[in-house]
């Protein structure tokens, strides 16, 4: 059997201010097109289809359309679960009749550990659900952390699961070892929300949301998909996908991605204003792209982002070298009266870890004409 698995849509993104809904709805559309054009037995979504728990009605909108498309239209069967942003409860609206058409949208977490079967292949739903939910649900005191929920649930599985058959787990995770991103919700303090890959072990294959990089772990049976789009500058090398699985009955796959063209990339860049505003520099740029903009000028500009903004209309944050720099040499400065420098020594010193500049013999030449007129007026010399 085929499937697709995909996962953090995350509609209704808000990105430094910018909603990012139609840039969902073109990626999604070319998805759809996707899923025309694969035919796959199914559709796998893991978790966090929308940003927010009370999302924007443009963005409720947006799903529904989509899923009619692929569920109704396509006659694509679909298999969902709530993600850590999601609300459990109101994906789990309209969950008991939506599986006549074969869509299966597990919101809530509930004590029916059985999966669903589409085309020989068993899944598994394991929505998002905090430490205290599981514990409460199995009834164990013992369940403290994500690992001890996990693995509680999975023996809970394993009492029915079928290893002589394929078996797909199909859950919202943080896998100890993954590589995390900025727009990431963080799932616990310290290191009680991530969860071991070995858990997994009994399935074939576990496709998982939460991180948004692919490549977020490397593992030969325990993968995520990765976000729709790049939600911060985190992910700005990332390459954005779908995985399309292909498993044979005994529960070996294969696995390959297809792409999705975003209709504004989210870049860095870097340069002077003078540079980043002439045409030979920006006539080669994507100018609608949304951008992160590091500029090199030392010294006084005025109004940068709107003079960047009549060409790049998308810069969602600006920054420059000389702060960044500035801010990493102030944090390292530390007093070092003890090592008995002079006056100017001193100040030369401070001067170097504050600044970026030269502290030049001009400058030393001033520095101690003064420094010399204060110890004199305090009468120390």
């Amino acid at each position: 059997m085929k499937f697709i698995h995909t996962a953090d849509w995350h509609l209704g993104k808000l990105v430094h201010g910018v909603y990012m809904t139609e840039n969902q709805r073109e990626a999604l559309d070319q998805f759809v097109q996707i899923v025309a054009d694969e035919k796959p037995d199914a559709v796998v979504i893991a978790g966090d289809l929308y940003d927010r728990s009370v999302p924007p009605t443009d963005a409720v909108e947006l799903l529904d359309e989509i899923l009619f498309k692929i569920n109704v239209e396509l006659k694509t069967p679909v298999v969902a679960i709530a993600g850590n942003h999601d609300s459990a409860e109101r994906l789990s609206f309209g969950s008991s009749w939506y599986k006549h058409s074969q869509f299966y949208l597990s919101g809530k977490l509930t004590n029916s550990f059985k999966p669903v079967h589409i085309n020989g292949v068993n899944f598994f739903l394991v929505p998002y659900a905090e430490p205290g939910v599981v514990r409460q649900l199995l009834g164990d005191d013992t369940i403290h952390s994500h690992q001890d929920a996990m693995k509680a649930l999975i023996g809970k599985m394993e009492e029915s699961l079928n290893p002589n058959e394929p078996n797909v787990l199909v859950g919202h995770a943080f896998v100890l070892g993954g590589q995390t991103s900025d727009s990431e919700r963080v799932l616990s303090v310290g290191g009680s929300g991530c969860v071991g890959a070995e858990l997994f072990e009994p399935f074939s294959y576990t496709a998982l949301g939460h991180l948004h990089s692919p490549d977020a772990i490397n593992h030969s049976k325990v993968k995520y998909s990765g976000s729709l789009l790049k939600y911060s500058f985190s992910e700005a090398t990332q390459k954005k996908s779908i995985s399309i699985i292909e498993m044979d009955e005994k529960g070996h796959f294969t696995h390959r991605y297809r792409s999705l063209t975003p209709r504004h990339d989210m870049r860095e860049i870097e340069g002077n204003l003078e540079q980043l505003l002439d045409p030979l520099f920006y006539e080669k740029e994507q100018i609608h792209d949304y951008l992160k903009i590091t500029l090199l000028d030392e010294g006084a500009l005025i109004d940068p982002i709107n003079k960047l903004r009549q060409v790049y209309p998308n810069v969602l944050h600006l920054e420059r070298k000389i702060d960044i720099t500035d801010l990493k040499k102030k944090q390292s400065y530390s007093a070092i009266r003890s090592e008995k420098k002079s006056e100017l020594e001193l100040f030369e010193q401070f001067y170097s870890e504050m600044t970026t500049s030269d502290f030049t013999s001009d400058k030393k030449e001033v520095m101690a004409e003064i420094i010399d007129m204060v110890l004199r007026g305090e009468g120390i010399k």
